[in-house]
């Protein structure tokens, strides 16, 4: 998105949509950031939504744009709106404006009252392909528990979003997402530990979940003998 664009009439004005952007990578539950160029400010990946464009497809297409990913899984979890985001805005719009060389018609337009829609996906770590985009020049994948301070009220929309992926775990099963294509009963579990912060008992949970019938065993995984090799999984497809 160019820099002199923001009121050209492409963009629904005072709406947006940011994206937590959840992967799972030796054993800790990331979460993507990008840095505003020429700054020291992190945020979450996000855009505007076009005038003819659905909420939804806005954020599939943010997605699409920072991982190079459509086949993910995508949930809308809350809409932002508190007053208090202004006040913030137009203070960390301005210091990133002046690094980044705003306009005054893009500061004017940007910095007004927005409400967001909060997303959030969950993608297989190894197959995403970041882009930052015009406006950043990093990013990582941080871990959630190390995240640190982020652009206006991203930190409460991440917050927000790991509460959400934590009561979707049983009734949606999210936490498959997350995992390669097959993967062991201790890769699940390493998953759901990390999400919740907290240890589970192995047997319980392997018990619980293959009460499911949701998963397939296809072999086992080789580790140098055989009656140690743990068992691969796989989802089975309905």
């Amino acid at each position: 998105m160019a820099l002199n664009n923001y009121a050209s009439g492409e963009w629904m004005p005072g709406i947006s949509v940011d994206c937590v952007i959840f992967g799972f990578h030796e054993n800790q539950l990331k979460v993507l950031t990008l840095r505003f160029n020429h700054t020291d400010i992190w945020s979450l990946p996000g855009g505007f939504v076009g005038v003819h464009e659905d909420l939804d497809a806005a954020a599939k297409r943010v997605l699409l744009e920072r991982t190079g990913l459509s086949d993910i899984y995508l949930e809308q979890f809350h809409t932002f709106g508190c007053l208090k985001r202004i006040q913030q805005a137009k203070k960390q719009h301005k210091e990133v404006g002046d690094k980044m060389g705003r306009t005054q018609d893009d500061f004017d337009w940007i910095s007004g009252r927005f409400i967001t829609t909060g997303y959030f996906a969950l993608v297989d770590f190894e197959k995403v392909n970041v882009n930052v985009g015009n406006l950043s020049d990093a990013y990582a994948w941080k871990d959630i528990q190390e995240v640190g301070e982020l652009f206006l009220d991203h930190a409460e929309i991440l917050q927000f979003a790991l509460e959400q992926l934590r009561l979707s775990l049983d009734m949606k099963l999210v936490a498959f997402n997350l995992l390669t294509d097959t993967f062991t009963m201790s890769d699940v579990q390493s998953v759901y530990e990390t999400i919740l912060g907290k240890s589970l008992v192995r047997t319980n949970f392997q018990r619980k979940m293959l009460s499911l019938d949701i998963l397939e065993r296809i072999e086992k995984k080789y580790s140098g003998g055989a009656h140690k090799a743990p068992y691969l999984y796989r989802l089975i497809k309905k």
